[in-house]
């Protein structure tokens, strides 16, 4: 059937594509298509893959698109011997991925109803993927579709490059323009037969690919018009998407309307849809938004802003609310009894008395430090309750801050700050007493006069406690203090007088300090390291940072903060983490603590290729099985061999749901309150198995 290419091959660009029994070419648009070529350009390319990946220069006859992605391919694990993508046929999967794209199917259900009837008995059929190259709809010819099903092209099989390698969706995905992939270029040897062409489909509001449309059948059908098919499919789609989100629009501000008669024109509004974009910006003030800024249309419009709770209370979305938000009055916007996005209001600032300004200031710098501190666990609040107590207390002069390394110690040495501070200068100096060698403890910590010992400067030093005056000191591994300075230290807590080296005059201080260790001071004290009235000075009022691994689901608030602290900063969107990765990351024992997770999440924002994470791109450490830190993970015993009464009725309600719900655990878990990677958490967590009733 096939022949070498002869001198009178065919190279045309506007007319359709021509095949010969004889000869086996064919031609792709502008560029010459031989499937003999291409396929010994193949079994080449996997012969002696490092050869071909360092060669800049492509064969001719494999066009540099293909070339590209069959080194993305291979270098990406994918069996070039493959016969199917993977396919999910679990029914909950396929309601979850219906329910995630409804809007996409919504929009596409009018392109598909008309164009489904003209591709019967063609050989070919649409396909509809989401972002992830997952199939969320298929019509067409009927016996294509049936073959389809040989290779996992139907609903819930999974196309992107990262599962099966050069396609028609994944290319078109990863490069995020329409696409064809013909017969021999596909990478895996099983999908050769067939021929796609796919267009990426971009959200309106603000330009990510959020699916593609591709035409798929067996090779005969291609035409080089198939690509330009898809393409106004997709911007069909993509129309509708915007008279979707245009209609939405206008009812969410209808429904912000009649709910909130008390928004005056001089407030700042900004309207946030169900994903947490800003669909509607108006008067909003400086400085508490600048990262809505430069949006595709309005002002701030189309900018990720937050995450929207599954419950829709005030209270839930005050707290999905970042940092930078919380000066805002929020509401929430429901159509049609469903949670379909908030109202975030600015309230325009009246003219008020100078005390309270200096009250209200001192009130917002508290709430910004608290909204630093990322956690929602009881321990984590309890600690950040007692330390707003002692910010808002007089009488309360020092803090001991107690827990292991990078759980974030100084966070509660600021919060004391903010909540204390009387004037805007008031100053917060942070020394580590790890880092001063003992010699130069006194001079650091009291200061020295002129000459006072060999290598001091001429016109001497002020110390910490002189530059902290009217404000906090953090001493920050306090256990790593000298024995023999610690009696001074004493004695100006004691007094609220230092004295420099070498000068026999007194220094008055008004000082808060707050001391954190790593260490255990008690056993410090029974070592003879630490003094044990010192001890009770500094640690009249105490509190306990609890160790990441033991704050449950703030590990996921966290990699929320900082996935979207590190993406502002980088100007790019936030990573998606999946539910085997965020699960493995909520299994681990984080040694390192915050300061770890946050050094991982940095880290996978340079690494990672594309936005999304899954368990393959996070370190050993975390996804082997039974990870935990060294320092003390959790065993994770399953809970129902604990014995705990309250754990064996956590068991018991979850069984119950499931059999109350038929086993759609869509339904049990929004019964049971709690999101659907958590339930996964716990029926795993009690050695329940989803299919047991």
């Amino acid at each position: 059937m096939k022949r070498e290419i002869g001198p009178n091959h065919m190279k045309i660009n506007a007319l359709p594509a021509r095949t010969s029994l004889a000869t086996g070419q064919m031609v792709l648009g502008n560029i010459d298509y031989d499937e003999r070529a291409t396929m010994r350009a193949w079994e080449s390319f996997l012969a002696d893959e490092p050869r071909c990946a360092r060669d800049p220069v492509h064969p001719s006859h494999v066009r540099s698109l293909i070339h590209d992605s069959w080194y993305r391919s291979a270098t990406g694990g994918i069996n070039a011997q493959g016969i199917e993508a993977p396919l999910s046929s679990d029914r909950d999967e396929i309601e979850y991925l219906t329910r995630a794209n409804a809007e996409l199917l919504s929009a596409a259900r009018r392109s598909f109803a008309s164009l489904g009837q003209l591709l019967d008995g063609t050989g070919a059929m649409l396909v509809l993927a989401d972002s992830d190259g997952v199939l969320i709809d298929a019509i067409g010819d009927k016996k294509t579709l049936h073959d389809g099903m040989d290779i996992h092209l139907a609903i819930g099989g999974k196309w992107n490059e990262d599962a099966v390698g050069t396609n028609g969706i994944g290319t078109a995905l990863w490069t995020g323009e329409p696409t064809f992939v013909h017969a021999a270029e596909h990478f895996c040897a099983g999908i050769k037969s067939w021929t796609c062409a796919g267009a990426p489909i971009r959200d309106p509001l603000d330009g990510k690919i959020i699916g593609v449309v591709d035409l798929s059948g067996y090779s005969p059908i291609f035409r080089p018009h198939n690509t330009a098919l898809v393409a106004a499919t997709a911007r069909q789609i993509e129309k509708a998407l915007a008279e979707q989100q245009q209609e939405q629009r206008t009812r969410l501000l209808e429904a912000f309307i009649s709910s909130a008669p008390s928004y005056r024109r001089k407030d700042g509004l900004v309207i946030v849809d169900h994903r947490g974009r800003a669909i509607f910006c108006n008067n909003v003030p400086d400085g508490e938004t600048t990262e809505m800024m430069d949006g595709p249309m309005e002002p701030g419009r189309g900018r990720w802003l937050m995450n929207l709770p599954s419950s829709g209370s005030e209270a839930d979305l005050a707290r999905a609310l970042p940092a930078h938000l919380r000066s805002c009055h929020i509401t929430p916007l429901k159509l049609d009894g469903d949670l379909r996005g908030a109202a975030l209001v600015f309230p325009s600032v009246p003219s008020v008395s100078s005390t309270a300004v200096v009250h209200q200031e001192v009130n917002k710098h508290l709430q910004d430090a608290v909204a630093m501190i990322v956690g929602e666990s009881e321990a984590l609040q309890a600690a950040i309750d007692v330390a707003c107590r002692v910010a808002r207390s007089g009488s309360v002069t020092s803090l001991l801050v107690e827990g292991e390394t990078g759980v974030g110690k100084e966070l509660f040495a600021r919060l004391v700050h903010a909540g204390s501070r009387r004037a805007a200068n008031d100053p917060f100096i942070a020394m580590n007493c790890g880092a001063i060698t003992r010699d130069l403890f006194g001079s650091e910590l009291f200061g020295h006069v002129a000459g006072a010992f060999t290598g001091a400067s001429r016109e001497g030093k002020p110390g910490v406690f002189e530059l902290a005056n009217g404000g906090v000191l953090s001493l920050d591994e306090i256990g790593e203090l000298p024995l023999e300075i610690q009696p001074f230290l004493l004695r100006v807590l004691e007094e609220r007088v230092v004295h420099r080296i070498g000068d026999s005059r007194g220094r008055p201080v008004d000082v808060r300090l707050v001391a954190s260790t790593n260490r255990d001071l008690k056993q410090e004290i029974a070592a003879g390291r630490f003094r044990r009235d010192l001890y009770y000075r500094i640690g009249a009022v105490s509190i306990i940072v609890p160790p990441l691994r033991e704050r449950g689901e703030d590990v996921l608030l966290l990699i929320e903060h900082f996935n979207r602290q590190i993406a502002t900063a980088a100007g790019d969107d936030p990573l998606e983490f999946s539910r085997e990765a965020l699960d493995a990351l909520l299994a681990y024992g984080w040694p390192g603590n915050v300061r770890e997770l946050k050094n991982l999440v940095g880290r996978l924002h340079v690494l990672t290729r594309g936005r999304d994470v899954g368990l393959h791109n996070l370190p050993e450490e975390i996804t082997a099985s039974g990870s935990g830190s060294e320092a003390g993970s959790d065993s994770r015993v399953p809970a129902h061999e604990s014995g705990g009464t309250l754990v064996e009725a956590e068991r018991q309600a979850m069984k119950n749901a499931l059999a109350a719900e038929g086993g759609n655990l869509s339904r049990v878990a929004k019964r049971l309150g709690i999101s659907r990677p958590t339930l996964y958490r716990k029926l795993d967590q009690y050695g329940i198995r989803r299919g047991f009733i």
